[in-house]
Formats: C-alpha cells, sequence, structure tokens
C-alpha cells in the first residue's frame, strides 16, 4: 500500500471513529484526492449516495449519482472497483489517480453514515451486481 493510501486510510478511520469531519482532515483529502474530492464532496452533499443492502446476508453495494447533467448512477465498492469510465481510464490504465470521485463520494458518504439506506433481497442484490 502507498503512503498516500496509508495516510487516507488513516484519516477515513478518523472520520468513522466520530462521523465527523474536521478542516484537517478535509486539507488533507484535498491534498490528497485534489478535484476528485471536491466532486465527491458535491456528491455527499447532494445526497447523491445510496448504499444497497442485501438482506438477509448484510451485503451491500454503492450506487453514486455522477455530476454530469444526466445525473448517470454508478455502482461501486468504495475501496477497490467503480463502472464509471473515469475509474477504468483515470485509475486502471493511467494510474493517474488513486481512485475516482464516485468512490470517494461512497467512502465519505459511509464514514459520515450519510447515504441513503436502500433494503434489497439477496436476489435482487445479485441481479444488480451481474449488470457490471
Amino acid at each position: 500500500m502507498s503512503a498516500s493510501n496509508l495516510v487516507a486510510e488513516k484519516v477515513w478511520k478518523e472520520i468513522e471513529s466520530t462521523h465527523t469531519v474536521n478542516d484537517d482532515q478535509l486539507y488533507i483529502l484535498h491534498f490528497l484526492f485534489g478535484k476528485n474530492f471536491e466532486g465527491a464532496s458535491r456528491i455527499v452533499d447532494q445526497r447523491g449516495v445510496k448504499r444497497i443492502s442485501g438482506e438477509p446476508s448484510g451485503r451491500f453495494i454503492f450506487q453514486v449519482t455522477g455530476e454530469s447533467r444526466k445525473k448517470d448512477e454508478y455502482l461501486c465498492f468504495a475501496e477497490n472497483f467503480c463502472a464509471c469510465y473515469s475509474f477504468f481510464y483515470d485509475v486502471v490504465n493511467r494510474g493517474e489517480q488513486l481512485c475516482c470521485k464516485h468512490q470517494l463520494a461512497a467512502r465519505l458518504a459511509e464514514s459520515l453514515g450519510s447515504y441513503v439506506e436502500v433494503k434489497v433481497s439477496d436476489e435482487e442484490l445479485a441481479l444488480l451486481l451481474s449488470k457490471i
């Protein structure tokens, strides 16, 4: 794990423990993620993150609304995958970003407890995941 990821992980754990974020934490996250963090913050502020949980297993995935006029929704696992173009282009192919703004929005919303909870059956969740 890179030094940047270690620093980010420490900050996420601090935010999760209090469900609040302070100016120092915002500064560090902005330094690490730049414009992606700005976009992620806007998405969270606009309640654009849904946590879709399967029952009875408790497994979940995030559905994050994009910022474009089309308001596309992307399925993502906060720490390691997003179905958006930027994830594949900027994160996987070019390695220019640690993660995309949708992953950051999911992680920020999860850490703050600021997401819309959607409960579905495990079968519905499996069907949703099969479309990735």
